[in-house]
C-alpha cells in the first residue's frame, strides 16, 4: 500500500503562483513514477505532469508546458508541482498519484491522493 498526501492548493489570481506538494509514503518502491492529474467539474480527469523518480525525467501535458515544474524530494519522498502563469481554466481538484512506469492514462496509476482544489480567479 502506497499513502499519499496533497497540500498546497488555494485560491489566486489569474498569473499568480501556487506549489503543490504530495508526500508519498508507505510500499513506495515499486512506484517509480509520480504524477499529477487534475479534473475540473463535469470532465474527465487529464494527465498534468509526472516525473521518474529513479531519473529525475519529466513529462508534462502540452497545456502546462511552460508554465508548470515537477520536481521530487527522494529522500523526503516528496513531489512538488510549482504551478505559474495561472489561469481560470487551471481551476481544478489536483491530485496525485503513483505507477510503476510512465503513462499518461489515469487508469495506469494504482494509488491516489485525496486531491487538493486549486481556483484560479479572472
Amino acid at each position: 500500500q502506497v499513502q499519499l498526501v496533497e497540500s498546497g492548493g488555494g485560491l489566486v489570481q489569474a498569473g499568480g503562483s501556487l506549489r503543490l506538494s504530495c508526500a508519498a509514503s508507505g510500499r513506495t518502491f515499486g512506484s517509480d513514477v509520480m504524477g499529477w492529474f487534475r479534473q475540473a467539474p463535469g470532465k474527465e480527469r487529464e494527465f498534468v505532469a509526472a516525473i521518474r523518480r529513479s531519473s529525475g525525467s519529466t513529462y508534462y501535458a502540452d497545456s502546462v508546458k511552460g508554465r508548470f515544474t515537477i520536481s521530487r524530494d527522494n529522500a523526503k519522498n516528496t513531489v512538488s508541482l510549482q504551478m505559474n502563469s495561472l489561469k481560470p481554466e487551471d481551476t481544478a481538484v489536483y491530485y496525485c498519484a503513483v505507477a510503476p512506469r510512465y503513462n499518461q492514462r489515469a487508469d495506469q496509476y494504482r494509488y491516489w491522493g485525496q486531491g487538493t482544489q486549486v481556483t484560479v480567479s479572472s
